[in-house]
């Protein structure tokens, strides 16, 4: 049986997904970029029929793809698996915002991903990607203004991998461009190296003033102990929900690593969290966070671009 994309049947949306992973072994159809090999990726694959195999039982219907690091600026894979379901999937894309003439400009591309459901589009934090020199204000250049212009003129949201040390900067630019629809991912990066700590909680709880940021509610196997049952993790998810409103806030698993931890281990702990575990949200909050956010953000009619 093909392990390709493949039509969904009788969709029935009760849990959305905002981060997920998926690539594919078949190197022909779908090869990494230029100096990537098979052994970059985490294990040989895990497709669209891996992640529905996994997700589905849990009632987990619809996702936002997020583009692989090996696949660089081809989201062939991605955007294949969109166009085979639509109403099941969109897409987190990867677009230069410094670039040359050799490619065209940030606001080209996006808008034509857009067309073919790429509604999102991933920028990397100071402190999580290769060292360039440039200051404190890293997003001090052309590309970044255009990126945030384009998000903000046609409804596309510029979602951040990022760690708290760089809030300061995105800051600045949300102050500049208060239209823009920015996401965090994995709650800012908070507790990547163990314990949240109180004062990046709070940086990252103060970037609630602007109204079109969100954050995901995830990733809860890279925050403090990483072990399930996640409990400690908690106060620190209250107090962001607190802060953004339930309707600013959206789960996710940020996974693809079934084959190494189980889905008893790492995706259904991470539901179950926000499901089970997290009994100062009401069946309305539960009901934001795992469903009508993302919704809203990536399914809505009118992220479709002209």
């Amino acid at each position: 049986m093909s392990t390709e994309p493949k039509k969904l049947l009788k969709p029935s949306p009760k849990i959305i997904d905002s981060h997920i992973h998926i690539w594919s072994s078949d190197l022909k159809k779908y090869p990494p970029a230029a100096g990537f090999t098979q052994k970059d990726y985490w294990f040989p694959k895990f497709t669209v029929d891996d992640l529905l195999k996994h997700c589905r039982p849990l009632g987990v219907t619809r996702f936002n793809l997020v583009q692989m690091t090996w696949y660089g600026l081809n989201h062939r894979y991605i955007l294949d698996t969109i166009a085979s379901s639509p109403k099941n999937f969109v897409g987190t894309g990867v677009v230069q915002a410094i670039t040359d003439v050799a490619g065209p400009s940030p606001k080209r591309t996006m808008l034509a991903l857009a067309k073919a459901g790429i509604v999102a589009f991933r920028i990397r934090g100071k402190s999580t990607r290769p060292p360039f020199k440039m200051g404190k204000q890293w997003m001090d250049h052309s590309g970044y203004n255009e990126m945030f212009r384009t998000g903000a003129d046609h409804n596309l949201s510029l979602s951040f991998l990022m760690k708290p040390s760089d809030l300061p900067e995105l800051n600045r630019m949300c102050t500049r461009f208060p239209d823009t629809p920015v996401i965090l991912d994995h709650m800012g990066g908070i507790g990547f190296k163990g314990d949240v700590k109180n004062d990046q909680l709070s940086a990252l709880c103060r970037m609630a003033q602007h109204p079109k940021v969100l954050v995901k509610i995830g990733a809860f196997w890279t925050q403090g102990s990483k072990n399930p049952p996640h409990l400690e993790l908690l106060p620190a998810i209250k107090r962001i929900i607190d802060s953004f409103g339930p309707d600013r806030c959206m789960w996710e698993s940020a996974s693809g690593h079934f084959p190494l931890h189980p889905s008893e281990q790492r995706y259904k702990a991470g539901l179950k969290l926000i499901q089970d575990h997290a009994d100062f949200l009401n069946p309305s909050d539960k009901e934001q966070l795992l469903f009508g956010t993302a919704q809203r953000l990536f399914f809505c009619d009118s992220l479709v671009t002209n």
